[in-house]
């Protein structure tokens, strides 16, 4: 019997795929990065042959590793850094351009166009997203606009667009299946939420031909066979999900009212609203968690650009560090009397603001400032990020938040100093499980579950296990007291400033 699942996991700065076991725990993983382009500023491109090179790579090795063979193995799950996207010929498979990743900002001008044009209420009503060069649609516009040939070539059935996971699928399959999961989807700006479909309204406002696109699936689901030549083997494809829904997949937040956050290059917080399609009232993001048998089951979204990779440019732009994990041993050491607060802009503000424009500032400098300081106020602006975005979901899913519990993971939870900050910061308690990789966890289990190897929803939740709890021990006084300068500073900091009382 095949007793294995693998993971693969595509993500912004690297392909990783991860061996799991019956007991769902890791045997073994693959991990390569891939060269980040930058054409201009805010402009942010993938070499797709770097990636699919990539995710081959990690496959290899990690199969390698744990002294498998690829016929070991029952079903693979794919989860993926969303948004971006690729366009490529279906007769050969290859790319007609590099991919636009989800930071890239050259659609800045489309969407402004499009809001001054009045159509901004029906991307919303429709998407659940709001009118950003973030999503995939104003990048795939981009490209039938500016790629010589593309928007002809297109109109003539030539041509196939997907995110990342439908571009995996493809080679995977030699071309034989193109299809997306209903997360993906829900990150274009034309997919329908609520009638579970492309919409054709919004495809003929940003001039999109519904034949690029890919058929949408539940997230467990047939995606076909791996093509023999690749693995020596045919494996079945049985789960596809969005990096941050299958995050959310694989730390269980199966019940409405459940939270986790993620922290890699950016920070997303999702919360689960059942099946009830939540608007928020505070620029947050309303989108599909995951959808199971024909069920569709929401979520609120806030996304943060900025995160670790904040500590990136503490260890590569400020060279203040000579690696990110001495960030937190280095916040220990600040001098406690120092108010620094760094609002990490550097492409702009995501939710719950949503200024493109605003950049990166430092506020609280004096002489005695030193990279202690500046170490603990990067740690401290991912705490104050989160905070926004959890006081903006308390609002749309009118709850107090007295009863939150919030659920971490990703590479910055490593650093015991930052979960306790973002704990004290938030007055939550802070939950780091066991099994980290919960991105990939998540793709693994809607392939194992589809594949009868693992347990479905309630048997999957009762396996997640707590590896450290961090409780709030500020004083609410000291703790008011730094949200209110935090937003002092993100009022200075936003391209529109917020009049002052």
């Amino acid at each position: 019997m095949k007793k294995h699942i693998l993971a693969i996991d595509q993500g912004t700065t690297s392909s990783r795929a991860i061996v799991f076991d019956t007991k769902m725990d890791i045997v073994a993983a693959g991990q390569k990065e891939f060269e980040q382009h930058y054409p201009q500023s805010g402009w942010v491109e993938h070499d797709p042959e770097d990636i699919w090179g990539t995710v081959v790579w990690s496959v290899n090795e990690a199969l390698n590793t744990a002294r498998l063979k690829a016929d070991d193995v029952a079903a693979i799950g794919i989860t993926n850094q969303r948004e971006t996207v690729v366009i490529w010929d279906r007769a050969s498979g290859k790319p007609i351009y590099n991919a636009i990743v989800w930071q890239d900002r050259r659609g800045a001008s489309l969407c402004r166009t499009l809001r001054e044009e009045g159509f901004e209420p029906a991307f919303s009503q429709k998407t659940g997203l709001l009118l950003d060069p973030y999503f995939s649609g104003t990048k795939i516009a981009w490209l039938l606009d500016n790629v010589p040939g593309a928007r002809e070539r297109a109109e003539r059935g030539e041509l196939a667009a997907g995110t990342i996971d439908t571009f995996l699928i493809w080679r995977l399959t030699a071309g034989k299946v193109h299809a997306t999961d209903a997360t993906n989807a829900s990150r274009t700006l034309i997919y329908n939420i609520v009638e579970n479909r492309w919409d054709k309204e919004l495809l003929d406002i940003l001039g999109i031909p519904a034949s690029l696109l890919p058929q949408v699936h539940d997230c467990a689901a047939d995606y076909g066979l791996t093509d023999k030549s690749l693995f020596g083997v045919e494996i079945p494809i049985l789960g596809v999900a969005g990096d941050q829904q299958a995050a959310t997949i694989g730390q269980a937040c199966f019940e409405p009212g459940m939270i986790k956050s993620t922290y890699g290059t950016g920070c997303f917080a999702v919360l689960n609203t059942g099946k009830e399609i939540v608007r928020s009232e505070n620029r947050l993001l309303t989108t599909i968690a995951y959808r199971l048998d024909g069920e569709t089951t929401y979520a609120l979204e806030g996304s943060i650009f900025i995160a670790g990779a904040a500590v990136q440019w503490l260890r590569d732009g400020a060279r203040m560090i000579s690696k990110a994990a001495d960030a937190g041993e280095l916040a220990e050491q600040a001098d406690p009397t120092q108010t620094i607060y760094f609002v990490p802009a550097f492409v702009g503000l995501g939710a719950p603001h949503w200024d493109a424009d605003a950049r990166g500032a430092i506020y609280g400098l004096t002489r005695n400032t030193g990279p202690a300081e500046f170490a603990r106020a990067t740690l401290e602006s991912v705490a104050f990020q989160t905070r926004d975005l959890l006081d903006a979901m308390h609002k749309d899913w009118k709850s107090s938040g007295t009863n939150t519990v919030l659920r971490v993971d990703g590479g910055m939870v490593a650093s015991d100093w930052t979960m306790q900050r973002l704990a004290d910061i938030l007055d939550a308690p802070v939950d780091r499980p066991r099994i980290l990789e919960t991105t990939a966890l998540g793709a693994a289990w809607l392939a194992g579950s589809r594949s009868g190897l693992w347990p479905r929803e309630k048997g999957f939740a009762d396996s997640w296990a707590l590896e450290r709890r961090f409780q709030p021990i500020m004083e609410n006084g000291v703790r008011l007291k730094a949200i209110n300068g935090w937003r002092d500073a993100v009022k200075r900091t936003l391209s529109d400033p917020v009049p002052q009382d």
